[in-house]
């Protein structure tokens, strides 16, 4: 079952991380903004994250936080777009080796690339090992039974208990409250997990419901779905999968996947102000910062 607000936030701390008490419902927001794509050849989970409302009536601003996936297929015209965007730096949640499997990040000019490596658990190993055996019984004993989807669960949970994931995610979050730091965009490999963890607590710590926040969360699926799906027919038609259908777990984000992360917020730090404060490292200036850089 989903967290309530007050167990996520916990018992203090949670006019800080929201900024405001809720209006009354009446003026409470009903929708949120259409998902802002940034057109690319060579990604396609690359958005503004601004638009989604808050619980006091304004909106995330455009332009400044960018969410997405790998850039480092980026066509020439990719990079001309990407210019356009006014980025200060990208910030890659890759670990090595998926950056030695796609690429390193392909920038515009003057765009700083910033390695902040969290770990996916294992998860680029898993899926390789699984895919180059082209062993069917292999892959179901690996991926089959609800095997993938516990093991995605786990990844999340690893956002909250994994001292370097929390350092950088924490970094991250405070690069984007730094004043004047100018538009920021982090990805990982798919733009859904990593990015997604990211995005969620941002859009919570500057106010947004946490409707509108998983609505962004989820909406790598629509956005990816026919990209993930020409990639398992590929391992079909390639001989590599005989049940690419075993990989759907892997390519998808999912609700029970961000409460697994929040259940270890909730058992490890009570609610979401301890992790954010104690486990992030954010003091209540930074959390400030970011409600007045991104909120208007």
């Amino acid at each position: 079952m989903p967290l309530s607000r007050r167990a996520l936030l916990g018992a203090g701390g949670a006019t800080a991380v929201l900024a405001a008490v809720a209006p009354p419902a009446a003026a409470r927001p009903r929708t949120a903004a259409p998902i802002r794509l940034v057109p690319l050849q060579g990604a396609v989970n690359v958005r503004d994250l601004g638009g989604r409302p808050t619980l006091d009536g304004e909106r995330v601003r455009h332009g400044l936080v960018y969410r997405g996936d790998h850039l480092g297929k980026l066509t020439d015209a990719d990079l001309v777009t990407l210019g356009g965007l006014g980025l200060a730096r990208a910030v890659d949640f890759r670990i090595p080796t998926e950056v030695g499997h796609d690429g390193a990040d392909r920038l515009p000019a003057g765009v700083a690339a910033v390695a902040r490596p969290i770990t996916d658990n294992g998860l680029f190993g898993r899926l390789t090992a699984a895919i180059g055996s082209r062993d069917p019984v292999l892959q179901e004993q690996l991926l089959g039974g609800g095997r993938a989807a516990a093991f995605m669960a786990d990844v999340y949970r690893t956002f909250v208990t994994d001292a370097a994931n929390r350092e950088a995610f924490g970094r991250t979050l405070r690069d984007i409250a730094a004043p004047g730091s100018g538009p920021v965009l982090y990805h990982c490999t798919s733009g859904k997990d990593r990015t997604g963890w990211t995005s969620w607590l941002l859009l919570r710590l500057v106010g947004v419901p946490e409707r509108f926040a998983t609505e962004d969360y989820l909406a790598s699926n629509t956005i990816r779905a026919a990209y993930d799906a020409r990639v398992r027919e590929g391992l079909r038609q390639g001989g590599l999968m005989r049940n690419p259908e075993l990989i759907v777990p892997l390519q998808e984000v999912r609700r029970e996947y961000l409460d697994a992360a929040l259940g270890e917020v909730r058992a490890g730090y009570g609610g979401l102000y301890r992790y954010v404060t104690a486990g992030l490292g954010l003091d209540p200036r930074t959390l400030a910062g970011l409600r007045e850089r991104l909120v208007g």
